[in-house]
């Protein structure tokens, strides 16, 4: 367990962790992400694409990428002397779902990375957080020569809940990485702090 380091005289601050999903379609920006933000060098598990995953690897869009997530990245940044994230970047394809039950147990919440020219594949994230009730921020990587649209055009693309934040982000920038990661912990608070209100309450 990592410790702060306190200033002389007072008792060493021992940080709040927190985990946090960072889920999407294939190749929509999950390491990149993990990777611009981690004050660790993250735990990477990506192996190269192979002929046999040709028939089942949509590279439409995506052309370029060479390499897959084939478990999870993980990373770690401390948003505060006293709150550190870690994060788990989930695989992308279908095949490799099935790790997603084990990486969610416990998990704060989540970002949802979103490609404009490829929006369908994140309806399984998306649709994967809600049923379980994981709160999560949908978090539009702006890749370059991509379609941009309004954030409230995002939403009722993906036929989001009105409380559910949508963020413009790019995925290679550690200050814009934050942001998001921001985003997720404050609507995690958020959804946490209304489901222990008492029935009736008024606002």
């Amino acid at each position: 367990m990592m410790i702060a380091r306190a200033e002389r005289g007072k008792a060493p601050i021992q940080p709040v962790t927190l985990k946090i999903l960072v889920a999407g379609g294939f190749g929509v920006g999950k390491t990149t992400l993990v990777g611009a933000v981690s004050e660790i060098k993250p735990l990477r598990t990506e192996e190269m694409l192979s002929e046999a995953g040709r028939p089942v690897d949509d590279l439409s869009g995506v052309e370029r990428k060479t390499t897959t997530t084939v478990a999870m990245d993980f990373g770690r940044i401390s948003l505060r002397e006293d709150l550190v994230l870690y994060l788990f970047g989930t695989p992308g394809q279908d095949r490799f779902w099935f790790l997603w039950d084990e990486l969610a147990t416990g998990a704060l919440g989540a970002v949802v990375l979103a490609d404009t020219r490829r929006l369908e594949d994140c309806f399984a994230a998306v649709d994967y957080f809600e049923r379980r009730a994981i709160p999560f921020v949908v978090g539009v990587n702006c890749f370059e020569g991509a379609p941009v649209y309004p954030v409230e055009a995002v939403r009722q693309a993906l036929d989001l809940d009105d409380e559910v934040p949508v963020v413009l982000c790019d995925a290679r920038e550690r200050n814009s990485v934050k942001e998001v990661l921001i985003s997720v912990v404050e609507h995690a608070m958020l959804v946490s702090a209304a489901s222990r209100e008492p029935a009736g309450t008024q606002h």
